[in-house]
């Protein structure tokens, strides 16, 4: 590298809140550094108390680049402070799961996602639908968690295909659904 050319600097706006900690011996100061807390945005509300939060920045890099407006998802529990970094896997498996038990309510659910894919919001997609019960997590968090996913996507890939990719995926799962589930109007 040449001398005097600065690597790594990225221009966008950042939230900072102060935060002092003195230097410590290495185990003190470690500890002191692993209590400080996480930093995100509440950007849904779930009805079982749960929330959909998201980070930002999310640290992803490609070709040795910080993608400067990725962020993650994640599921929060505030009655634990759980947080779970909810992925397309862990929603694509709810589903599978979904499917082998009431395949005609899943497909209703992916139609509902469909629908979220296109820009409508999840709470009004929600009232429209009134699905039954299904097994695993809640339908809710599942459109309100992919409203997130969808947009890290489009923001990651925006010359690409955003959430297409992962949309791919669950119409795959909707048409083996379909196919394999014998006699039920999908």
């Amino acid at each position: 590298m040449k001398k005097g050319i600065k690597r790594n600097i990225y221009i966008h706006e950042i939230d900072l809140v102060p935060l002092t900690i003195k230097n410590k011996p290495r185990e003190e100061f470690r500890k002191h550094l692993e209590s400080v807390k996480y930093r995100g945005y509440e950007v849904e509300q779930l009805a079982d108390g749960r929330k959909i939060v998201i980070t930002k920045p999310g640290g992803k890099f490609t070709y040795g680049q910080i993608k400067r407006e990725d962020f993650m998802v994640w599921v929060y529990n505030p009655n634990n402070s759980g947080l779970w970094l909810i992925s397309h896997k862990d929603i694509c498996n709810d589903l599978e799961v979904k499917a082998q038990n009431n395949p005609q309510e899943t497909v209703r659910l992916i139609d509902a996602l469909e629908k979220v894919f296109k820009g409508e919001e999840p709470e009004d997609v929600l009232k429209a639908l009134k699905l039954n019960a299904l097994i695993g997590e809640p339908p809710e968090l599942i459109l309100k968690a992919y409203k997130w996913i969808w947009g890290q996507e489009d923001c990651n890939y925006p010359h690409g295909e955003g959430r297409e990719m992962s949309m791919k995926v669950i119409r795959h799962l909707r048409k083996r659904i379909a196919t394999e589930t014998p006699k039920q109007n999908f």
